[in-house]
Order: structure tokens, then C-alpha cells, then sequence
């Protein structure tokens, strides 16, 4: 089969990884022609990634011209690309519900969140994604195909390594940006501890990790470095609010370290609280922290933890297995009939509807405060209320504003109503 994947880019990130790794052994393993789309131009280098090398990459107008057997978005922005190329299917790669990757002012929310409704069909990697899908989109076709692990890369000792009388080793990674991920949460957590610890962040900028904070920050790493890193370490912590797959405490178990995590979308496809790993509440960096020094002091259960996180790790498929089934299900969407075209569309309808009614109300919300804020707004510009904020401040005035601080309260509750 003639594949082509689109991408925005080929930067650094879990997802990106996912799906260049499937694309390589479609291509080597399975024999089909796999060609990468960027949609995007790109300003930066792409990322150094040794799988690259066996993959065909083109712009968006190079693939115009091209027929594909299967195209497939990976990302909600590429979905707007999707129908540009001609193809005899078209599917949507899913590795989250990406419209929870914004806020709720964010335009970007509903337009990420209305991608669900088009007349594709999925290909998801965690079984909690699959689930919801067929709640929200009971008439699309849907496939659960797990991520697989390189166990080249992330080759698994046959036990993890004691370190008695040694600081707790641990591992937060993540881009510090990006609010989801939890990275100065996490930070935070270790700084609570009160037992010996040694913290390693790992980060492509390394200017937003205030100094003092960890004894180590490094990165970009490439894989084969991230697992020599959680193989020296005892412990990935991860306090993330959205994922998909979870992709660094699986990565980090194959090494022989255990985890402390919230409860986070994915968690569950493998980590077992008490068994392999310990689950924190959320935004509970107390209890965070103390788990941290139950494990810093109680090293029975911390080489428990990190024994059965090895068990985990070796019951968990290659990349080459995870192919099988991604070659499995795209060959069965090749050959099944598309969805309809007009699938999907009511609930399309309904998501415009809703999208339309949540922008006029929160338009109205702010030309209210704007209306009431007026008033308000004049009196502040004037040269008569600069010279008051400076009288204000004065030291010798302090006494008399606390004294007038119940009329001037009772003047603005006027001047805003």
C-alpha cells in the first residue's frame, strides 16, 4: 500500500516519535511505500531521529500530485490537510483528545474538538481513547492499536539495581511551556522532600528551570541517552494532567525504575498503584512528596516496585509487534468500505451550534465588563487621579485611607452599577 502520514513537523515530541516509528516498519517490515506530509513550511532543522533515514519525506504539494491508497492526519491541524491528497481512504491517527490541550477561551478548542466529527476512521494507541470514541462517535470505525517500545534502545536488565545509602534518584522530563505537562508542579514535589534525593530534569530549555531547584538539568537527550539516564535513576515522576498513551513511565519501567504519577488520562493501561508504582492525588504536592520519602527510606519497597515494573516492561510489545497490528488494521481499512460521507455530520451540526452559542455568550461577557468597567476607566485617566495614587501612597496618608477605605468601597459598587 502507497501510506502517507501528514505532520506539521518533524520537532521533537512524544507524538511525533509514535509516528515515525510506525511509519518505519511499515516501510521495512511490511513492505509498504510510507512517504511523511509536512503541511506546514518548516523554519527548523527536523529532529535527529535514526528512524528518518528509511522514510520518504515531501511537502504538502509535492504529495498534491501523488494518489495514496491511505492518508492519515496525526494531529487535529492536519485533518484540515487531509482531503488535499488524493486517496481511496482517509483515517485520523488519534494519540489524544486534543481539544483539551487548550483553555476554554482558546479558539483552538472547539475547532480541535469538531475534528472528531468528519467522515474518517480512527486508529487510536490507549485503550481509555478507543472507549470515548465510541461514546461520543458510535458510527465511526475504530482500531486500538498499542504503542510498542524499542527494546533495542530500551534494553531491560535482568534486575534493577540496588543502591543502597544513595540519594533517591529520580527523573522529571517534559517541556516546562507547556501547562499540561506538570514539569514545575513536579519540581515543586521534590522540593517538599525531606529524605535525600538527587533530581535530574530533563528539558529542551533548560532557561525555565529556575537554578537551585534541581541538582541537574540536561537535554535535549535522544532516546538512546534517555534510557542510559532512567537506568541510573530509581524513580520517574510525572504529575501531567493530559496524555494519551504515557509514553516516559513505561520507557523509564523497561530501565528498571518505578514511578510516582496522578492519575492522568493512560495511566492505567499499566501502572498498578502499590504494585509497580505509586498514584498520587491531584494537586496534592504534600502527598506527592511524601510518597517520594517513603520510597527514599523504605528501599524494600522501592526495589519491590522497581522489580515489578521490570515484569511489566517485558509483557510489553516491541515496536515490531505494535507494527503488526498497525499493518493489520490499516489493510483491513483499505479493504472495508470508507464510512459515509455524510457520517458524522449531525453531530457536526451540533458542535458548530454549541461552538457559535459558547462565542456569542462569552462576547457578551466581556462587552458587559466593558460597559460597566467605563466609568471607571475615564476617572482613572484623568491627571486628578494620578495625582491622588501618588498622594495615596504617601506613608503619611496611610492612616486616613484606612479610615475612608468604606466610603471609597461604596463609590466604585456606584460608579460600576
Amino acid at each position: 500500500m502507497k501510506i502517507a502520514f501528514l505532520l506539521n513537523d518533524l520537532q521533537l515530541s512524544g507524538g511525533v516519535g509514535v509516528v515515525v516509528q510506525h511509519a518505519r516498519a511499515l516501510a521495512l517490515r511490511h513492505g509498504h511505500d510510507v512517504t511523511l506530509v509536512l503541511v506546514r513550511e518548516q523554519e527548523a532543522a527536523p529532529w535527529e531521529f535514526e528512524g528518518l533515514a528509511h522514510l520518504h519525506v515531501e511537502g504538502l504539494d509535492d504529495a498534491r500530485g501523488e494518489h495514496f491508497d491511505l492518508a492519515i492526519a496525526t494531529w487535529w491541524e492536519t485533518t484540515y490537510s487531509l482531503f488535499e491528497l488524493e486517496a481511496d481512504r482517509y483515517v485520523h491517527f488519534l494519540q489524544s483528545f486534543e481539544d483539551r490541550f487548550y483553555d476554554r477561551d482558546s479558539a483552538e478548542r472547539p475547532a480541535a474538538a469538531m475534528t472528531l466529527d468528519l467522515p474518517l476512521t480512527f486508529v487510536t494507541e490507549a485503550s481509555w481513547i478507543a472507549e470515548t470514541l465510541a461514546q461520543i462517535r458510535p458510527d465511526a470505525p475504530r482500531f486500538l492499536v498499542r504503542n510498542g517500545i524499542d527494546k533495542d534502545v530500551f534494553a531491560s536488565p535482568a534486575a534493577p539495581q540496588v543502591r543502597l545509602g544513595e540519594p533517591l534518584r529520580i527523573v522529571v522530563e517534559g517541556n516546562p511551556d507547556v501547562w499540561f505537562k506538570g514539569v514545575h508542579e513536579a519540581i515543586g514535589v521534590v522540593g517538599l522532600m525531606r529524605e535525600q534525593r538527587h533530581l535530574t530534569v530533563v528539558t529542551g530549555d533548560h532557561t525555565k528551570i529556575r537554578p537551585g531547584t534541581a541538582d541537574a538539568v540536561v537535554g535535549p537527550l535522544t532516546q538512546r541517552e534517555m534510557a542510559a539516564l532512567y537506568g541510573a535513576s530509581d524513580v520517574v515522576l510525572k504529575l501531567s494532567r493530559v496524555e494519551g498513551m504515557f509514553g516516559p513511565p513505561l520507557e523509564g519501567f523497561h530501565m528498571g525504575a518505578t514511578c510516582v504519577v496522578a492519575p492522568v488520562t493512560g495511566y492505567d493501561e499499566y501502572i498498578v498503584h502499590g504494585w509497580n508504582g505509586l498514584v498520587v492525588d491531584w494537586d496534592d504536592a504534600g502527598g506527592a512528596a511524601r510518597a517520594l520519602d517513603l520510597l527514599a527510606r523504605d528501599r524494600r519497597l522501592l526495589t519491590f516496585l522497581r522489580s515489578n515494573a521490570l515484569e511489566t516492561a517485558r509483557a510489553w510489545p516491541t515496536w515490531e509487534q505494535s507494527a503488526t497490528f498497525m499493518a493489520a488494521a490499516l489493510e483491513t481499512i483499505r479493504r472495508d468500505p470508507p464510512p459515509p460521507a455524510y457520517a458524522g455530520a449531525r453531530q457536526l451540526a451540533a458542535d458548530s451550534r454549541l461552538a457559535l452559542e459558547t462565542h456569542r455568550l462569552r462576547l457578551h461577557e466581556r462587552n458587559e465588563y466593558r460597559r460597566l468597567a467605563k466609568p471607571m476607566l475615564r476617572i482613572k485617566r484623568t491627571s486628578a487621579w494620578r495625582r491622588l495614587k501618588v498622594l495615596r501612597e504617601h506613608p503619611a496618608m496611610q492612616p486616613v485611607w484606612v479610615l475612608l477605605r468604606p466610603l471609597t468601597r461604596k463609590l466604585r459598587a456606584k460608579l460600576s452599577g
